[in-house]
């Protein structure tokens, strides 16, 4: 019989696991991955010229990210590997990809093909989650994962004094880390005040061990002299199109107005599912209260409501690497009795019950943490509400919050869909990954309604821009 084509998306924690847990079974996947090298985000791998050990990179983590690296290089030769990659669509089936220039020698454009496939799992990861503030589009203000990969990919800090601001675990980890590489951290400005955090222990202490080195992180950042605000809001990134960020002005915990001088913001607010190819897939969403964002509906294991697509890691649900790792796994052996149940594979042995049994237990643990992280560091819903008129929420497209609130008050645009057509947020570059929620949450602010009844933007492919000039493999 032949084997089933088997295509993963990603080659982060839960596409290598995925793949690993396929490739035990006797069979060979093919793994999509937008990046250079495997590693996702995360545990993104350093160019070859470089040589920063792993604790210098990956810090408390380092482990972690060798076991993952080792795992993919002793599998590279067992499964199809496609890197710089882009999957752009999926239709009928079929999973549409354009393969980047810099995997051709001779050719002068990049190469378009499709994938057919019997089983899909998407491990998409997650990108930063953005709240925007009044002079967030001057150059200098970048995400926290783009400071973290400036870091990472080309050993360079986004600016030489960088002020931290937003709220999460990540805020914390990008800033210690620019920290530790010598940079000039001007402050750490957290929106989240620290009686949130303080009564979501009792869920973070689901897992202690990664509690410990978020406490661990925040004491390297206090060692280091570097000022850490709590509770704060921001009021302005100050600086002028010509000259970039010059400053940011933000209030206490206790009210009152404060200025700091830097030439670099990083900023972000935990993260945000990547589900556009969820969306095109077909698969069902449900709106998560404790993070406020739509995210696809998945069993414990990673079926989604679409029979053959699966969902794995921070694309389904922001739990962390190691979960992603763990939900990697499931996803794959979800799929291995799904193809047994079929008569489509008899190559897969039986799933061992008490392996499946620790896997649910580990991963229950971790959605505690997860809820408790949402506790502790909520999205600023608030912010939106009170941003001025003339505050851009869509940088792509230059809306502003006053342009979004006139295609509500006085076109009716009570959908987020339809405040698109209407305004045209969401419609440029990044396809509304950094406006779409701070969007919706000042559609609700207008209207007195629950976010969760504006709806969420519907995917469009491409979901990432493409070149005009292609070569289109044969099929």
């Amino acid at each position: 019989m032949a084997q089933p084509r088997i295509v993963i998306i990603g080659a982060g924690p839960a596409g290598v696991r995925c793949a690993e847990t396929f490739v035990a079974a006797g069979l060979r996947p093919t793994i999509i991955d937008e990046g250079r090298r495997d590693g996702g985000q995360i545990y993104r791998r350093q160019p070859d010229n470089f040589s920063r050990s792993y604790p210098q990179l990956y810090g408390t983590e380092a482990n972690r990210a060798q076991a993952l690296h080792d795992c993919f290089d002793q599998l590279r030769d067992k499964v199809n590997y496609h890197p710089q990659t882009l999957a752009w669509n999926i239709s009928e089936g079929r999973v549409h990809l354009m393969h980047q220039m810099q995997q051709m020698q001779q050719e002068r454009a990049p190469r378009a093909s499709a994938l057919a496939y019997d089983i899909l799992v998407l491990c998409t990861g997650a990108t930063d989650r953005l709240m925007p503030t009044p002079g967030w589009q001057y150059a200098g203000t970048y995400s926290l994962g783009a400071a973290q990969v400036a870091l990472k990919s080309q050993a360079v800090s986004v600016g030489r004094k960088v002020v931290f601001m937003g709220s999460g675990p990540l805020l914390y980890l990008v800033a210690s880390q620019y920290s530790k590489a010598g940079a000039n951290v001007a402050a750490v400005l957290d929106t989240s005040p620290f009686r949130l955090q303080w009564r979501a222990l009792p869920k973070l202490l689901a897992r202690p061990g990664v509690l410990f080195k978020g406490l661990f992180l925040l004491n390297a950042i206090r060692r280091a002299g570097v000022d850490i605000q709590r509770g704060i809001t921001p009021v302005q990134i100050e600086g002028t199109p010509e000259s970039g960020v010059q400053g940011v002005r933000y209030r206490s915990a206790d009210g009152r107005e404060h200025a700091l001088s830097c030439d670099a913001v990083a900023m972000g607010y935990h993260l945000r599912a990547e589900t556009q190819l969820a969306d095109l897939a077909r698969c069902e969403f449900v709106f998560d209260e404790a993070s406020r964002q739509w995210l696809p509906r998945v069993d414990a294991d990673g079926r989604s409501s679409v029979p053959g697509v699966y969902l794995a890691g921070d694309g389904a649900r922001i739990r962390g690497a190691d979960a992603a790792e763990n939900a990697g796994r499931l996803a794959a052996l979800a799929a291995l009795a799904d193809l047994r149940s079929t008569s489509k594979s008899n190559q897969a042995a039986p799933v061992a019950v008490e392996q499946l049994a620790q896997l649910h237990q580990e991963q229950a643990a971790m959605e505690q943490f997860r809820l408790g992280l949402q506790q502790a560091f909520p999205w600023p819903a608030q912010q939106a509400a009170s941003l001025p008129d003339s505050a851009i929420v869509c940088r792509c497209e230059g809306i502003t919050a006053g342009e979004l609130r006139e295609v509500v008050h006085h076109k009716g645009a009570q959908e987020a869909n339809r405040a698109k057509a209407f305004s045209r947020v969401g419609m440029g570059r990044c396809q509304g990954r950094y406006c779409g929620h701070a969007g919706a949450e000042v559609i609700a602010a207008a209207i007195g309604c629950p976010v969760a009844d504006v709806g969420r933007l519907r995917t469009q492919a491409p979901v990432k821009p493409l070149a005009f000039s292609i070569v289109e493999e044969p099929q």
